[in-house]
């Protein structure tokens, strides 16, 4: 435990519990990066002949480690790419139920185009909602988060397949930004038919890169217009000739940034997939528990069976302020006072947090 502690070495310095915010990158990736760097310094061009090799490589492992086909996984450098690339490729006045407070990411490229918007409400019964939702407006597409990212909120991926069952047309584009990363996922044996995310959160993989997968099914319904060099196989293809996930990567590709995403998730393997997800439940429901006892939870978080490791406290900017001077990392939201527990944090951790919150409410 001691040896990977030492891979995040501002868990040394704080008591570090804003993984929703921005994800501790591991030393491990932190010296492979370094050692691209230098590689590119010494090399350049001869280093970037092999950026194909690699990139495809990149993409073979993100892809199996959620459970898609390579062919299904595109690279990008954000949630926000991926997502306006898909909208800009759908055609315009569709049904589009949204859900409201949603990740600004999600809801803001959707609602500055031309899409007939409906909403249903993030609460305690978010799957009741989006039930009710769907039958009262008929949409021809659901675009959503996972997990809410001001409450932590999880949608359960169980109701998505009964929706899937019972709306087969319902296109489903979903943000895994705050999901991907704290429990084991599989594209294939999911409901949804579009996933993107970035990965700087709880992939812990740093900034600049992310990916999205599309199924099949869902390409006969989206028509993406972006296109540059690397999209189609050799200076001699023509346009005409792009393959559909390679309009998400056009122009030059970043091997720095997408290996640093290969390096994280070889990271989570190395370690473990299943102890580290386990001890991110373990610790979230304890805290749950603990901050159920001091009545810091609101009711949407406390009706929910199965929560995430997000979770947004009642409390005000001078306990933050208070929490801050503790070195206490989280982050004000909404109104509360949002933290996160990722699998580098401990017991001690939630200790630490509970001491200085009894203090103060």
């Amino acid at each position: 435990m001691e040896d990977f502690i030492k891979q995040f070495p501002a868990l040394a310095t704080s008591t570090y519990l804003n993984t929703a915010a921005n994800g501790i990158v591991p030393k491990a990736v932190i010296d492979w990066r370094r050692q691209h760097d230098l590689d590119l310094m010494n090399h350049a061009s001869v280093f970037r002949d092999k950026h194909k090799t690699l990139i495809e490589q990149v993409r073979n492992t993100v892809s199996g480690f959620f459970e898609a086909s390579a062919d299904e996984t595109a690279l990008i450098p954000n949630l926000s790419f991926g997502i306006n690339t898909v909208l800009e490729g759908l055609p315009e006045g569709q049904k589009v139920l949204l859900l409201k407070n949603d990740y600004p990411s999600i809801n803001w490229p959707v609602e500055t185009r031309d899409f007939n918007v409906c909403y249903a409400k993030i609460d305690a019964n978010l799957e009741r909602n989006i039930e009710a939702a769907v039958a009262k407006h008929k949409p021809n597409i659901f675009i959503f988060s996972l997990v809410q990212w001001l409450n932590g909120i999880k949608i359960d991926l169980n109701f998505l397949k009964k929706l899937k069952e019972a709306y087969p047309n319902l296109l489903l584009i979903a943000d895994g930004t705050q999901y991907l990363g704290t429990e084991n996922f599989s594209f294939a044996n999911s409901a949804i038919d579009v996933l993107g995310a970035s990965a700087y959160k709880w992939l812990t993989a740093g900034y600049g890169n992310g990916f999205i997968m599309i199924k099949e099914a869902a390409r006969e319904r989206i028509f993406p217009k972006t296109i540059g060099f690397n999209s189609a196989e050799r200076f001699e293809s023509l346009p005409t000739e792009t393959a559909f996930m390679k309009h998400f990567e056009p122009g030059h590709q970043d091997t720095l940034n997408y290996g640093s995403l290969e390096q994280a998730l070889l990271f989570q393997q190395n370690h473990g997939v299943e102890s580290l997800y386990e001890r991110i439940k373990s610790l979230s429901n304890e805290a749950k528990d603990r901050f159920s006892d001091m009545g810091l939870l609101h009711q949407d978080t406390l009706l929910r069976q199965n929560h995430s490791s997000i979770f947004n406290l009642k409390g005000d900017i001078a306990l933050f302020n208070t929490l801050k001077d503790q070195k206490i990392i989280c982050s004000p939201r909404d109104g509360g006072i949002r933290v996160s527990f990722h699998y580098y944090n401990t017991e001690e951790d939630l200790e630490k947090l509970v001491e200085v919150l009894r203090l103060e409410v």
